[in-house]
């Protein structure tokens, strides 16, 4: 399911000024959408941090370029988010400057199974 938000915070206030907290599963899928869509060099302290996802747009697209941004947003979830995360799969799509990724995923602590579709436009 996807939502309109692009993340949410911890804590945070509600519309009506008061404060206001997000489930740890919101917290984890925001973290996961980070990493996705965050691109590496973007973080000054910590340039690696991301995966190129958003570069799929650009190129031709072709089964082993999906295959190969598969397994590139694989590595960059265990990479940063193992502790959190175990990731089962990763299901990759991009069409008219949009990009769709979906990642199932079970949250460690909680032992429960997750599968999150992750949308987002790319800038021309």
């Amino acid at each position: 399911m996807t939502d309109p938000v692009w993340h949410d915070d911890p804590l945070g206030f509600n519309a009506r000024g008061r404060s206001r907290t997000t489930t740890r599963e919101d917290h984890i899928r925001d973290m996961i959408r980070m990493v996705l869509f965050t691109s590496p060099g973007e973080r000054v302290m910590r340039p690696e941090f991301g995966c190129a996802l958003k570069s799929l747009v650009f190129a031709p697209i072709s089964d082993p370029l999906i295959s190969a941004t598969q397994k590139l947003i694989q590595g960059a979830l265990i990479r940063w988010l193992d502790p959190l995360i175990a990731v089962e799969e990763v299901r990759v799509r991009a069409e008219e400057g949009q990009i769709e990724a979906t990642v199932v995923y079970m949250i460690r602590d909680l032992g429960e199974r997750r599968e999150d579709l992750f949308q987002a436009p790319v800038p021309s």
